[in-house]
């Protein structure tokens, strides 16, 4: 028995403890009764004993200990690797540090497509950037402005960090508007660097997007704007994105914040990057295809490639860079990012473009995957001069040459690395030995000198040089040379990586990114397709299309663990975590009319037998269900109960103009409790995938359009609309129609849920209590409006309601309620409080 009032130490208390379970028979044959007493005993114990052995600290050592120090922002081990890699020049690396070691200021994208763009743009101008100069004027006068270099002036910078607005009283308001904003969609939290890589794609209104590493998805969410802004009025648009993330929980976090979007048009996926699946259909299959306008296999107009990488350029703020940061991190990643933008380039359609970045300043990282790229894909791909575009955006020329650092010695070749590395530094991390790296270009046959110049012109604007030739390897190239004094070498077999974009933080005050715009000329042929993934290094034996069996990086501590949030650690080992059967890798032979490889893919062994037969594309539920293999990820199913169907058609009168057929879609097997809405584009993507044996992961697709209800006020329809899609529906709606003055759509959206007799105008409450139970749209009437001009004005603010037995609910969420009373009524100061739900809507849940 332990006696409580014994002083004991914490190390007698655990062996106590292990004795005490002993004596009563073991852990599971303790009855609740003594486990109860042996839990207060200890929770006795350690309250009332005293603490021998540890003697009270002087209350000057107490108070030292809890004190918070400000982390440390320096590493020397950083300094000297950049300022031998020279990433700038030596007169600038005091502004250059200085810049580090400053917070990032704050900014924020405002959303194009959403509906109250303009009354946002006034309300900071007006209420924010006139009222707050005064209260804040210690961080400028221009505490506020826009980038002048994003289009459209809907990007913003402010004059102080996330956490100078998170503590600053003055800014208490302003902080609330960004935090309410963002939670509707109307703006987004986004580094400035950050938002660059998407405006070089050059995203069309029917291009097919695929975003290769999308999460946390704000990169992913402007994508989703540039297609939306561009569609054409009450249309859907013809294009779509596909954001895939390789860990699942990512891809939660990527759902999350691309569901503001309410968006008919993406995919969202979970795959290994690198072995992407290109769904291609067999060759005996696509030939006898009757509708030869379907994709026969996946591939992409654009492609962004922002890929994992050591991330110290987010150094400004992610102070914890400085301690864990060492110069072994980008090596580690290297591999990684050129088979993950290799594949990139083999799922590009030619003409189209490929987006290579970083948020990394090493060259590893950057110049040295961009030259293993051009080396691989030969005349394939060309690197594009994108000078000219966005002219305002202040940018620097990739490296011509750089060095490798291991364990604290430099490399400048690979013959010159020790040969017990030569199996971890590879020979693509070094500039090539065929090309000229060594500060000289062959002008006239004459050799010229480059040198760095100290003046960097704002565009950097590259002009080609006549009789100027650099040996890449048999290739004759023509040498870019710049308008400013910055001159660099000729890399690659199409183009110099002076056409690589380097971002550095002391030249617009943000933070560092890395920047190259890919153009594919021509298919990737067999040998190109059968060089993905491999390496180069001469001690490997064997060679696999798109796994690593051969290449075992060094991995450190610190670098593993940021890998196993970005979720990439299986990636880089090569393991293959694909819950499906026993695979196998062979190149896909389907070939194009130009006779080169088009694909690479993989197949499960019962995938060749699962694929439908010519113009038997089942999307039903038995057959679909029986070819899913993604463990821990409802399927996709078509919803085809034509039963239903007819009878929300019914109910809400939706017009046959409103295509349902092939659109509708849910993931579960009985009984679907919603339903999500699908575009076009979409739709065509799911059915190859049907065709292939579900070989694309999904785990979002869609804008949810119906949901089940559990009422039982006698609504004749088994499903309710969804706020998310009313805005796709609406138009096409001709039943179930309410409209409300001001007043009472002001009253509906503040209290949420009135009796018919409480409404102002007594005609609205007469029509609400007469219409049949169930779910119907109120819809904001000003005036003496016509009621179709309302119903097609795409200004037209309406919301999904509930006719109970006595009263009208509101269905919509709070932020969305705040933001309608907000910008169309005035009220700043509308709080929303915990509500209970009402028994007339008993199994509705408001705002999914």
């Amino acid at each position: 028995m332990i006696a409580l009032r014994t002083p004991i130490s914490l190390r007698h208390l655990v062996v106590a403890g292990g004795q005490r379970k002993r004596c009563i028979g073991g852990d599971r044959k303790r009855g609740r009764a003594q486990r109860r007493h042996f839990a207060g005993a200890l929770e006795s114990l350690w309250r009332h004993s005293p603490h021998p052995r540890c003697s009270p600290a002087p209350a000057a050592a107490r108070q030292s200990n809890s004190s918070w120090q400000p982390p440390v922002l320096e590493n020397t081990a950083f300094e000297e690797y950049y300022k031998e890699q020279q990433i700038v020049h030596e007169e600038e690396w005091d502004a250059f540090m200085r810049v580090l070691r400053k917070p990032l200021p704050a900014t924020f994208r405002i959303n194009a497509s959403c509906r109250f763009l303009g009354d946002i743009c006034s309300k900071l101008e007006n209420d924010f950037r006139r009222s707050l100069e005064c209260e804040v004027s210690e961080y400028g006068e221009d505490f506020i402005s826009p980038l002048t270099w994003y289009p459209g002036n809907l990007a913003w910078r402010l004059n102080f960090s996330r956490k100078q607005l998170r503590k600053t009283e003055a800014l208490e308001s302003f902080h609330e508007f960004l935090k309410h904003e963002s939670e509707v969609g109307n703006i987004t939290r986004q580094e400035a660097v950050s938002m660059v890589p998407p405006l070089f794609l050059n995203v069309q209104p029917d291009h097919h997007i695929l975003d290769m590493c999308a999460a946390p998805g704000s990169k992913t969410f402007q994508l989703l704007e540039m297609i939306h802004q561009s569609k054409e009025p009450g249309l859907l648009p013809r294009a779509l994105v596909i954001a895939n993330d390789f860990k699942a929980q990512r891809c939660d976090l990527l759902i999350h914040n691309t569901k503001r979007m309410s968006t008919a048009n993406l995919i969202v996926t979970n795959h290994d990057a690198q072995n992407f699946p290109s769904c291609s259909l067999a060759k005996e299959h696509s030939e006898t295809d009757k509708d030869h306008h379907k994709p026969q296999r996946l591939e992409f107009d654009s492609v962004l490639c922002d890929v994992p990488c050591s991330g110290d350029g987010t150094i400004r703020k992610s102070h914890d860079m400085w301690r864990k940061w060492n110069s072994s991190m980008g090596n580690e990643f290297h591999l990684l990012q050129v088979n993950i933008a290799m594949r990139g380039i083999a799922l590009l359609k030619v003409g189209g473009r490929m987006v290579y970045s970083t948020c990394s300043m090493n060259p590893i990282e950057n110049e040295a995957v961009v030259a293993e790229l051009l080396r691989r894909s030969g005349n394939s791909v060309e690197l594009l001069d994108v000078s000219k575009e966005l002219p305002e955006l202040v940018r620097r020329p990739g490296l011509s040459t750089w060095k490798v650092n291991d364990r604290g010695s430099w490399w400048q070749t690979h013959e010159d690395v020790s040969h017990d590395r030569k199996n971890v530094i590879l020979p693509s991390m070094f500039p090539s030995s065929k090309s000229k790296y060594e500060g000289h270009a062959v002008y006239n046959n004459v050799d010229a000198k480059l040198e760095y110049s100290t003046s960097f012109s704002r565009n950097f604007k590259i002009e080609e040089m006549s009789n100027v030739n650099c040996d890449t390897g048999g290739v004759s190239t023509s040498i870019s040379t710049q308008s400013s004094d910055y001159t660099s070498n000729s890399v690659g077999s199409k183009s110099p990586l002076s056409r690589c974009m380097r971002i550095v933080p002391h030249d617009q005050d943000g933070g560092a990114f890395f920047i190259a715009v890919i153009h594919k000329l021509s298919p990737l042929n067999e040998s190109q397709m059968t060089e993905v993934g491999k390496t180069e290094h001469p001690l490997s034996t064997t060679r696999t299309v798109g796994l690593q069996e051969q290449y075992q990086p060094e991995i450190t501590a610190p670098v593993k663990k940021m890998m196993h949030q970005h979720g990439v650690v299986s990636e880089v080992r090569g393991d293959n975590k694909l819950p499906v059967e026993q695979k196998k890798i062979s190149v896909d032979n389907q070939t194009s009319k130009h006779n080169n490889l088009i694909g690479v893919k993989m197949e499960t062994d019962d995938v060749k037998h699962s694929q439908t037969k010519s113009g038997d594309i089942s999307h039903g539920t038995k057959k679909l269900d029986c070819q899913y293999k993604w463990k821990g990820i409802d399927p996709v199913l078509f919803f085809e109960d034509d039963a239903v169907i007819k009878n929300i058609v019914s109910f809400f009168g939706i017009e046959e103009t409103f295509s349902l057929e092939g659109r509708l879609v849910t993931r579960s097997t009985d009984n679907a409790r919603r339903i999500y809405y699908i575009s076009k584009s979409v739709q065509e993507i799911l059915e190859l995938n049907v065709q292939v044996g579900e070989q694309i992961k999904i785990a979002s697709v869609g804008v949810k359009m119906f949901e089940r209800h559990r009422s039982k006020d006698g609504c004749s329809c088994a499903y309710r609309l969804s706020y998310e899609g009313l805005s796709l529906l609406f138009p096409y709606m001709r039943k179930r129609i309410l409209y409300a003055s001001p007043v009472d759509f002001q009253q509906l959206l503040q209290c949420r849920t009135i009796n018919f007799a409480h409404f102002t105008d007594a005609r609205f409450g007469e029509e609400a209590s007469s219409l049949m139970p169930g779910c119907c749209v109120v819809v904001l009437r000003e005036g003496h409006q016509d009621v179709d001009s309302v119903a097609m004005d795409p200004s037209t603010i309406a919301i999904v309601c509930w006719r109970g037995k006595s009263t009208m609910n509101v269905l919509v969420s709070p932020p969305d309620r705040k933001e309608l009373l907000e910008y169309r009524f005035g009220f700043k100061e509308f709080k929303v409080e915990d509500e209970k739900p009402n028994k007339d809507i008993n199994g509705l849940d408001e705002g999914n």
